[in-house]
């Protein structure tokens, strides 16, 4: 393992959705390092990039898992503006700010996605950029679908991922 480069401990919190605990792990500075639908802060850690790893946790609140209880609430611009903090290769970093840049109850196909960072052909790389996507929710890799538009796969289930998507739509209309 790596030596982290961030001595200044990180917070997390846990919040309850209707889709479970739903955890953040964040810099001092606020920005996301890590989300997701589970109350394990470990293998949330796990999920970051070396380089950006804490080298301690606290518990306290963030303002991030406001967005997050704004979102479950109705407000899914809620978690827009929420700062992440992320690191990868070019490809990755572009997808994730496109990842971004999708419209909730909007969703793309991976194929579209890929062609969105630059290359309509990089399916699979496209692929790989939301499964190592460590922010999620404020970086919605959910709101990528299967070329049949059928689910395909996400790290916190299909029913999180189909909930989040129905919520989105029904936003949206």
């Amino acid at each position: 393992m790596s030596t982290p480069l961030h001595t200044e401990p990180a917070t997390h919190e846990t919040v309850e959705t209707p889709d479970g605990p739903f955890t953040v792990v964040a810099r001092a500075d606020g920005a996301v390092l890590a989300s997701g639908w589970m109350a394990s802060v470990d293998a949330l850690v796990s999920r970051i990039a070396p380089e950006l790893r804490p080298a301690s946790l606290v518990d306290g609140h963030l303002a991030a898992t406001d967005a997050v209880t704004a979102y479950y609430a109705g407000d899914v611009a809620a978690i827009d503006d929420v700062v992440v903090a992320q690191r990868g290769g070019e490809f990755r970093m572009r997808g994730w700010a496109q990842l971004r840049r999708i419209r909730p109850g909007h969703p793309q196909t991976y194929t579209e996605f890929a062609a969105a960072i630059g290359n309509p052909r990089a399916v699979r790389a496209a692929a790989s950029a939301c499964a190592t996507n460590a922010p999620a929710l404020f970086v919605p890799c959910h709101r990528v679908l299967r070329t049949d538009g059928s689910l395909g796969g996400f790290a916190w289930g299909l029913d999180v991922k189909r909930s989040l998507l129905a919520r989105e739509a029904a936003a949206a209309s």
